[in-house]
């Protein structure tokens, strides 16, 4: 009987939550980065998937950040703000042991 945790079926809430912040955080790159070249109002349609799966986290961002900054850069700091989350649930994750471990497999 092997007694060690699968990699992924046992931390499965793990990976979701890491996995589901950074496609996030990286569409967020993606989205200030397509801005440059697709126009704001344009109905491409992965213009559009990248706003419909940002816009709640630009949102957000835009609630804690002072109004001086430009809008155009709440996507990159929605990234930024998104990243250090990742880092706190990781954080939070790993101090309640629901993160896998790195460790060398075991002799024998």
């Amino acid at each position: 009987m092997n007694s060690t945790p699968h990699f992924v079926w046992d931390y499965l809430p793990f990976w979701v939550v890491n996995y589901g912040l950074a496609v996030v955080m990286w569409s967020c790159i993606a989205r200030f980065l397509l801005g440059f070249f697709a126009f704001r109002l344009q109905t491409n349609y992965i213009w559009r998937a990248f706003v419909g799966l940002t816009q709640w986290a630009v949102t957000a961002t835009a609630w804690v950040t002072p109004r001086y900054i430009h809008p155009i850069l709440l996507p990159p700091i929605a990234a930024l703000w998104l990243f250090y989350l990742r880092i706190a649930v990781f954080l939070a994750m790993w101090n309640a042991g629901m993160t896998p471990s790195i460790a060398p497999p075991a002799a024998g």
